[in-house]
């Protein structure tokens, strides 16, 4: 593994040194802006639109934008933002493992690989519950289409309105509504071990994680 990569410490005390200002992790503006949007849009989606309602597919369309963002970052980025900085790798995670069982703390430049694990499980599940949202909803242009099938439905018999929204939820009960179920399910799961392996890594390394992904903080 290259070195630059990687800034060993010891165990004890000088597993809490600060590393070398060039070696510290760097998150780059855009990371953090994708970053908190995405949060912004997923809890808004979770706790405050209604499912299924034109505000949560427009919450969802704005996710799949930002997402995007953060993939084509992950290419042309700089090199803490990119893929190959945080390869997922299940070999280097238990290594890290046994690092944190030795008491031993390892500086990464970008996710370390328990952390570079998640990441990949919190995209995916994000692309997943993208891709479900925008089979069960269509895309922008047919949601506009729909809003303005709605002007006319309002001229045709309520038992046949009834009919539309009768189709409507067994569209959002199918197989592809249950896994968007699911995946959001599994998506809350893990932002809580996420937050608790921030949480922890913070209180292990003496340095607030969070901290380092806010405006104008390293």
């Amino acid at each position: 593994m290259p070195t630059h990569d990687l800034i060993p410490h010891g165990q004890g005390d000088a597993a809490t040194t600060e590393p070398p200002p060039g070696q510290r992790r760097r998150w780059d503006p855009l990371v953090k802006l994708t970053h908190w949007t995405i949060a912004l849009a997923v809890l808004a989606n979770a706790i405050i639109t209604e499912e299924g309602s034109g505000p949560h597919v427009w919450v969802g369309y704005g996710l799949a934008a930002i997402l995007g963002l953060r993939l084509l970052w992950g290419l042309i980025g700089p090199a803490e933002a990119r893929f190959s900085a945080f390869a997922p790798s299940l070999r280097r995670a238990l290594a890290h493992v046994g690092d944190i069982v030795a008491g031993r703390h390892v500086e990464h430049r970008s996710h370390n690989p328990l952390g570079a694990l998640m990441v990949y499980a919190i995209w995916g599940c994000l692309l997943v519950i993208i891709g479900t949202g925008i089979g069960m909803s269509g895309l922008p242009g047919d949601t506009g289409q729909h809003e303005a099938g709605e002007a006319v439905q309002a001229t045709v018999p309520a038992t046949a309105s009834a009919d539309d929204d009768e189709a409507a939820g067994e569209r959002e009960e199918g197989p592809l509504g249950e896994v968007h179920e699911a995946a959001a399910n599994l998506l809350y799961g893990l932002i809580l071990l996420h937050i608790g392996g921030v949480i922890f890594e913070s209180r292990r390394s003496r340095r607030n994680l969070a901290l380092a992904m806010l405006p104008g903080r390293r």
